[in-house]
């Protein structure tokens, strides 16, 4: 079973002069490598041991042998290649050797211990592209005219100066802007908050702006859903092995250790934020108009059947008081004013309107809000195939007296992956898994 240790095949740190290297492998006693569709940059922890005599000091002068920390020297900036061999056939090693545009970065030294010959430190690992995103800034304006997926895909490679770019999905509305000496995850993120999908409209809002070892990714929570297959199917079971029934065989590789639900809704969080409904009263500077109130009301049952789910169906709300007919998505549980966007002034032309807020500022806050309906955690044998944002099915028992043998079906079902860590030390490999979901039962296959 993967659980056991990984291989790593490569793992050379070099100073920050690129002139000096050393090999860790045989140093390091814990590796773990993170990824979250909430965080734009990729983040990495090693933690290494080593003795007096592991490398010549850096010190011309100087021909002793010394420790890496002092050695090499350690003092941040330094850039690590790490490969690290998946331990089941087939399955994709965790790899930034090839490309040194993706090596991994240390952006700091922590819990520095020496004790007579020997000492031990951590290493945190951060993506070339979060130290850019620290020395740039964008300052240009971006056009009306330019939808938001294309502003994006030049803020990476004109600011960031990168072409470590995944999947950019094609915004259908357009936005002027101007950076304003913002750094360039901020704006990324900014955006993405504003951006609406082409292949669903306004009706699913929101997107996810994050990185993975594919690069940069720019993605619909739309997309996230409708767009892709199930990576893999994991099983709970309270026994030792996991039995697929479908392929007749036992299979321990798709076997979920353990597992808990983190939360299960929080209704009063959600009203306070106007994820079910909610009004929306904008000024315009240039009209000195109001929003009407019909266009200003969003309401979560206009959009009933109109969103791809994960789950089987739309989630139930309590009526809004005893007796009443109405739900509590029918009032607005949150009043939201602003002065209108109305973006940049274009070059002859007197007026460009830009993106509409009222059709997206609602819709995205409501989609962001569902996809935490349920957060459940859990722990699999490592999986380097997986990556935050891709689809899994989980299957799990029901709790029943009954001898007969089913799957829970609110519970079981499609998960996006949120945030994944792969750990690696010297006799386990394992990987911890964050999953969301935005509403209950199955939407996939019969589970029983």
């Amino acid at each position: 079973m993967s659980i056991n240790k990984s291989i790593y095949e490569e793992l050379i740190l070099e100073s920050n002069d690129q002139k000096r290297s050393v090999d860790i492998r045989t140093g390091t006693i814990a590796l773990q490598y993170f990824e979250d569709i909430f965080s734009p940059t990729i983040t990495a922890k090693l933690k290494v041991v080593n003795t007096g005599n592991t490398m010549t000091s850096f010190k011309d002068d100087d021909g002793e042998t010394q420790s890496i920390y002092n050695g090499l020297p350690l003092r941040g900036g330094e850039r690590l290649s790490m490969k690290i061999a998946g331990n089941v056939p087939g399955r994709e090693s965790l790899d930034f050797s090839q490309n040194s545009k993706k090596y991994l970065y240390v952006s700091s030294i922590t819990d520095i211990i020496s004790e007579g010959q020997q000492e031990s430190f951590t290493l945190n690992l951060v993506s070339r592209e979060a130290i850019t995103n620290e020395t740039s800034r964008v300052m240009r304006k971006y056009q009306t005219s330019s939808k938001i997926s294309d502003s994006v895909k030049k803020i990476l490679t004109d600011v960031l100066k990168t072409d470590n770019i995944g999947t950019i999905d094609e915004t259908s509305n357009k936005y002027g802007f101007i950076g304003n000496m913002r750094k360039p995850f901020t704006v990324l993120v900014w955006l993405a908050s504003k951006s609406v999908p082409v292949s669903s409209g306004d009706v699913t809002a929101g997107f996810v702006f994050y990185q993975t070892r594919d690069g940069f990714q720019f993605r619909s929570i739309d997309n996230l859903i409708s767009k892709q297959k199930p990576k893999a199917k994991y099983t709970y079971s309270s026994t030792t092995v996991s039995y697929d029934e479908e392929e007749n065989k036992v299979d321990n590789e798709f076997k979920i250790l353990n597992y808990f639900i983190e939360k299960n809704q929080n209704l009063i969080e959600k009203l306070r934020l106007g994820a079910y409904a909610s009004h929306r009263t904008f000024f315009n500077p240039l009209t000195f108009n109001f929003t009407e109130y019909e266009k200003g009301v969003f309401k979560l049952k206009d959009y009933e059947n109109k969103t791809n789910n994960l789950g089987g169906k739309d989630l139930k709300l309590p009526k809004l008081s005893e007796g009443s007919d109405l739900s509590i998505a029918d009032a607005p549980s949150r009043i939201i004013t602003a002065v209108l966007d109305i973006g940049t002034l274009e070059k002859d032309v007197s007026y460009a309107k830009n993106s509409d807020p009222t059709l997206y500022q609602s819709q995205s806050l409501f989609r962001y809000n569902a996809l935490f309906t349920n957060i459940l955690s859990m722990m699999i044998p490592v999986n380097t195939d997986l990556r935050a944002g891709d689809m899994i099915e989980c299957l799990f028992p029901k709790i029943t007296q009954s001898e007969k043998r089913e799957h829970d079906s609110e519970t079981s079902g499609l998960y996006i992956i949120k945030e994944l860590c792969h750990h690696f030390d010297t006799d386990n490999s394992y990987t911890s898994l964050k999953l969301l979901r935005d509403t209950f039962g199955t939407n996939t296959q019969d589970t029983k």
